[in-house]
């Protein structure tokens, strides 16, 4: 019986696992299928034209404004603040308030972040629709994924390493930089590695506070579209599906390539413990 029970769960383990797999390939097959014949060096890198084809480059480069800008507002804070919480904070009533507090953010919906924005970044600091309120506002979005997912990597660090570090005379700060930050990098790093997904595939709290101007932006001060947003208008106003396919197949390519180069990063920082 007992080896029943364990083929059973064996079973819709591996079901589980093929289904999973199954569902990502068909996916992604669609849209390789639907969009791959669009996909020239001029649709990559041209400009966007009035008739609603050409080149997608101004999107591109949007994209890439406010993947670097939210990482390297939001990388630090969160941080900085997941030590504070799992290092040097007294872990009392306060300090699981504040860890509710960021669990529940993770689950607010993205259009309320976006209206946030409109009203604070954009209207209240009169930053306008730009690049830098889209930025801003996602930078909230992805604090809460940073916090937890480096506290989660700060747990995982030996406590042997921090008494060992102590006993050898260095000092909390010396030990957190130097010992227990680089022993949790790797996990720091899967947390922005997640960030970096969710940046991109934001489209409504972008839509409310860059705008939706399809040219180069002159600085992060200008009104812009992200890929995302891009495609959205795309299918709906036009219903190109085809065209909607071929920016999705950029979006992939950047998101893995991105992804591939942090966990490359993350793998050094795994050689370099041992």
């Amino acid at each position: 019986m007992r080896k029943f029970k364990d083929h059973v769960l064996r079973g819709l383990l591996w079901f589980s696992a093929f289904l999973t797999v199954a569902i990502l390939v068909t996916i992604v097959g669609f849209i390789f299928m639907k969009g791959y014949k669009l996909i020239s060096f001029d649709f990559i890198f041209g400009d966007y034209s009035a008739d609603g084809h050409g080149g997608i480059w101004p999107m591109i480069v949007t994209t890439l404004y406010t993947i670097g800008i939210s990482l390297l507002i939001a990388t630090p804070i969160g941080i900085l603040a997941a030590v504070y919480l799992q290092e040097y904070a007294k872990q009392g009533r306060l300090v699981r308030l504040i860890r509710y507090a960021t669990e529940s953010l993770t689950g607010i919906p993205s259009i309320i972040y976006g209206l946030f924005g409109a009203v604070f970044f954009v209207t209240t600091l009169k930053l306008g629709m730009s690049i830098i309120s889209a930025s801003l506002t996602l930078t909230i979005i992805v604090l809460p994924v940073i916090i937890r997912t480096t506290e989660e990597a700060l747990k995982t660090v030996p406590g042997s390493y921090r008494e060992g570090s102590l006993a050898l005379g260095s000092t909390k700060l010396q030990t957190l930089y130097k010992v227990i930050l680089p022993s949790a990098m790797p996990g720091i790093l899967s947390g922005i590695i997640l960030s970096i997904g969710r940046i991109v595939g934001e489209s409504a709290a972008i839509f409310l506070t860059a705008g939706t101007v399809a040219a180069m932006p002159a600085s992060i001060f200008s009104s812009a579209r992200t890929l995302t947003v891009h495609s959205y208008l795309v299918t709906q106003e036009s219903g190109d599906i085809q065209l909607a396919a071929a920016i999705g197949i950029v979006l992939i390519v950047i998101i893995l390539f991105l992804n591939l180069t942090t966990t490359f990063i993350s793998k050094k920082f795994n050689k370099a413990d041992y």
